[in-house]
């Protein structure tokens, strides 16, 4: 979705798309905080009336903004496990997926902090009467879950014996990782260097990927 800088109209006819745009802009800026829907139709050049012809309020443009940020960070993972390098060996490739998958997670968390804050912010449930597809679908929220999930089971398939996968290991595997992101970005590591932080990531994926198999 292209973004919409400020002072630029909209293509006619797409204003809905527009006021997205504005406001992923706002989200990537300052967060969920900063979605409020008055700003997004004033930085497409439209008035506030306009803008609700297409949203009825904050909370549908900010669970709009939470689906749209939601892929993102699943869209990153996916890109950090494609530029990982093959492996002959089965089992260290599934262990590179799986890290990498989680490595990406981390990184979009410290590379777009507004906008994963966004992807898991918690705005007003939708109203019932709400057309369904304009509600929040749960398939973009768990995308990231999946991908990690999957990612460790195709780990559990490898090696000699196989190793099963401890039961809700995809679970504990996304908590570790989101914890970890969270302290990195508003806890205590968010004072770490550089260089000291991807030692931090380093040591909790080593440790979710050794963690989540059975003995």
């Amino acid at each position: 979705m292209a973004a919409i800088s400020g002072g630029k109209t909209y293509h006619h006819g797409d204003l809905r798309n527009a006021l997205i745009c504005a406001a992923v802009d706002l989200a990537t800026e300052g967060g969920p905080e900063r979605v409020v829907l008055r700003e997004a139709a004033r930085r497409v050049g439209v008035s506030p009336t306009a803008a609700y012809r297409h949203f009825d309020g904050r909370g549908e443009l900010l669970r709009t903004v939470r689906t749209h940020a939601q892929r993102l960070l699943a869209d990153a993972m996916e890109r950090a496990a494609a530029r990982e390098p093959g492996a002959d060996d089965p089992d260290l490739a599934a262990e590179r997926r799986v890290a990498a998958l989680c490595r990406g997670y981390v990184g979009f968390a410290v590379d777009q902090p507004g906008l994963y804050r966004a992807a898991f912010c918690a705005p007003r449930p939708a109203a019932p009467d709400e057309p369904a597809q304009e509600r929040q679908a749960p398939d973009p929220e768990l995308r990231a879950f999946t991908l990690i999930r999957e990612a460790l089971e195709a780990l559990a398939r490898t090696g000699t014996p196989r190793l099963g996968v401890r039961p809700a290991s995809g679970a504990a595997a996304w908590s570790a990782v989101h914890g970890l992101s969270l302290l990195l970005l508003e806890g205590p590591l968010r004072r770490l260097s550089a260089q000291r932080r991807d030692a931090v990531v380093d040591t909790t994926l080593a440790m979710v990927v050794s963690g989540t198999r059975t003995p």
